[in-house]
């Protein structure tokens, strides 16, 4: 019997986990929002406001790393798809695929919040927890909260691939450590900037909410989303290139192998 996933498997699993980490992620800000001020406009976090978001976030991602990695690879994030594709790991028709399915799955899971939350009450009120840069412009003006927001996004999401290919992609990391790594990553990003650009790092949690949000009757600047995107795809890239020079094998006398290294998950490269 043949259990290697298809195509529509993966897709299922692809948008079912970007649902599940909006939901449980971005819903954690709605929900806190909630509690601080029930449906009027938030009130300012607190530090401990900001750890359980970035918990919640951690949680939703250990969750699916463990429940659906071993289906589709658990990228619930176009910018994690797009550097895997760029640098030939996955093919771009199977890349397509799943970006259709994490922006669908970004929808869905915004779409729940609104649902726990009241529909256009919470998207007038607390919102969907979507992502702004508000702190950026706050501290640099316009034109220079852009470019912070960018750089921000860059920087995270470039660490973030590079987490993601030492303990999830490259063979040789110690198995079972991957999904609690890597949320545990994201919380400390959450931790160090959120309140600068609520650290989206991934193009579809930006999107489903912010889109859910509009539709609803809630504001958003939809040009925002343009830093959710250019970040989250460059910082990817650059994390996956950086990776890969670093687990750059050579040739060495006394091995027939290279570096010593029989086989590893990243011997495409």
């Amino acid at each position: 019997m043949d259990r290697t996933p298809n195509l529509p498997q993966k897709f299922v699993a692809e948008m079912l986990g970007t649902a599940f980490l909006v939901w449980i992620g971005a819903g954690s800000i709605t929900a806190t929002v909630y509690l601080l001020n029930g449906a009027k406009p938030p009130l300012a976090f607190s530090m401990a406001d900001l750890g359980m978001i970035a918990l919640a976030f951690a949680f939703a991602i250990a969750a699916m790393v463990y429940t659906i990695g071993h289906i589709s690879g658990c990228h619930i994030n176009p910018a994690v798809t797009f550097a895997l594709a760029v640098t030939r790991r996955i093919g771009w028709g199977e890349a397509g695929v799943y970006w259709i399915a994490q922006f669908v799955g970004g929808i869905l899971g915004a779409l729940v919040i609104a649902l726990a939350f009241g529909w256009s009450t919470a998207a007038q009120g607390p919102g969907l927890g979507a992502t702004n840069f508000g702190g950026a412009i706050g501290l640099y003006g316009t034109g220079g909260g852009w470019v912070v927001a960018i750089v921000m996004e860059t920087i995270g999401t470039f660490f973030l691939l590079l987490v993601i290919m030492g303990t999830a992609v490259d063979g040789r990391a110690p198995s079972g450590w991957a999904g609690f790594i890597i949320g545990l990553m994201v919380a400390g990003e959450i931790f160090a900037f959120g309140p600068i650009t609520n650290v989206a790092l991934n193009p579809a949690r930006a999107f489903g909410p912010a889109i859910i949000q509009v539709l609803l009757g809630g504001t958003y600047d939809l040009s925002h989303l343009i830093a959710y995107f250019v970040g989250p795809l460059l910082g990817g890239v650059l994390g996956v290139f950086t990776y890969d020079f670093l687990q750059r094998a050579r040739v060495t006398a006394s091995t027939p192998e290279l570096g010593g290294i029989e086989k590893s998950a990243v011997e495409k490269v």
